[in-house]
């Protein structure tokens, strides 16, 4: 897979945004899969990451190496690199693919599958207890099921004037989906966003959008009483989540592919070589941070009240949601020679990210509290596929094409 650029688009992003619901074969070739409680040898751990400073960080790491893997799996993972694809929730952790497979979070072993997946390039959504998915099998259906046993306790369904329900967003109420309006000669040039009631699966509302929108690419949150999406044709918009009603839009200075990230009443956008915070009660910017010379800013989240985010010089910052105001700014994945970070979770006191496929990334263990280089691990595979980070605050889970691994805490 290729780089990404400064103002570029990686691979996966293209991929992301091509793909929809479309199996790209190609992202499976070559990959070997394994019966359901066949164990792979644990990956070995990466080298000494230069600038770490203790010996035993790292769970059972030696030496700042990254910890041998508790255990590692070949699953039939299908990803295109979204954050949203790989999650661990209720003893389990699930990698988006078909068949959609559940793993025993401490073990590895296969506790249960559902043979028609996930929609490829649909997200993973949790919420109050349930994990909603785009059906594979491509019926007009939004599914929920209960994470610890793979069972469906819910469905919504948009009607059959109406194709590829995909959910973007959930909260405690409420199922936000997008879906293709269908024309007569089953055609679809338009889309429209919809609210489902979490209980019933009923529509609660549902409004068009705009004609030249696109029902792919788009990345979702709620806060509060306000979803918030963004697409990859510059635009920034924030609906009530009670009516629909569209609060504001705006286009943004730079496509951002998606990123955005949301703090109490703040949205954070980065857009180029500035990262944005706008109110989301009327779009007016509060804060805006620099990044350093002839660098663009990357994927921005924030873990456990704390925003960070990273650059294309690979230096990573942590700052203030609030106000942007920086806490700490390591440069220690430069020093290394790591890649660019594009997702972060926190577990114990380490900042777990994770990068696009590159030789020499990977995931890297930074100190929470300070940005200090820890260790860094990398199975050695050469797939092509991004890598992505999950955490259940015990183990942090590793997932490379379709390779799953669990590395100490």
């Amino acid at each position: 897979m290729a780089k990404t650029t400064a103002g570029g688009a990686s691979r996966r992003r293209v991929l992301r945004l091509a793909g929809g619901g479309l199996a790209l074969a190609v992202l499976g070739a070559g990959a070997a899969g394994c019966r359901e409680d066949d164990a792979d040898r644990p990956a070995a751990g990466g080298d000494k990451p230069a600038g770490s400073k203790d010996p035993s960080a790292g769970g059972d790491g030696e030496d700042g190496k990254a910890p041998k893997a508790l255990w590692s799996q070949s699953v039939p993972a299908e990803t295109y690199g979204d954050n949203d694809e790989l999650v661990a929730v209720a003893g389990m952790v699930i990698a988006s693919g078909s068949p959609l497979s559940a793993r025993d979070a401490a073990t590895g072993k296969e506790r249960w599958s559902l043979p028609d997946g996930v929609a490829p390039g649909a997200p993973l959504l949790l919420g109050d207890g349930t994990l909603y998915l785009a059906s594979g099998k491509y019926d007009g259906t939004v599914s929920g099921y209960d994470p610890a046993s793979g069972k469906e306790t819910w469905q919504g369904r948009l009607g059959k004037e109406y194709r590829q329900p995909r959910p973007i967003a959930v909260d405690a109420r409420q199922v936000y989906v997008v879906a293709e309006i269908l024309e007569k000669d089953n055609s679809s040039h338009t889309n429209l966003i919809a609210a489902l009631d979490a209980g019933s699966g009923k529509i609660v509302w549902s409004e068009q959008r705009d004609l030249g929108t696109e029902q792919n690419g788009i990345h979702a949150a709620v806060q509060g009483r306000h979803l918030v999406y963004t697409d990859f044709k510059k635009n920034l918009t924030v609906r009530d989540t009670s009516t629909g009603r569209q609060v504001w839009t705006q286009k943004t200075e730079k496509t951002n592919y998606g990123f955005f990230t949301v703090h109490e009443e703040l949205v954070i956008v980065p857009q180029g070589d500035r990262l944005h915070a706008y109110a989301l009660a009327d779009g007016a910017r509060k804060w805006t941070v620099k990044a350093g010379h002839l660098t663009t800013f990357k994927e921005p989240a924030v873990v456990d009240g704390v925003l960070h985010i990273a650059d294309t010089a690979r230096t990573v910052r942590a700052l203030d949601p609030a106000t942007g105001k920086e806490l700490w700014q390591s440069k220690a994945l430069a020093e290394a020679g790591f890649q660019v970070p594009r997702q972060y979770v926190k577990a114990g006191t380490l900042l777990c990210v994770a990068t696009d496929l590159d030789k020499d990334g990977g995931v890297a263990a930074l100190d929470a509290a300070t940005g200090e280089l820890r260790w860094t691990f990398n199975d050695g595979t050469g797939d092509h596929h991004s890598w992505l980070v999950a955490t259940d605050g015990k183990r942090v889970f590793a997932l490379h094409g379709k390779k799953l691994h669990a590395l100490p805490v």
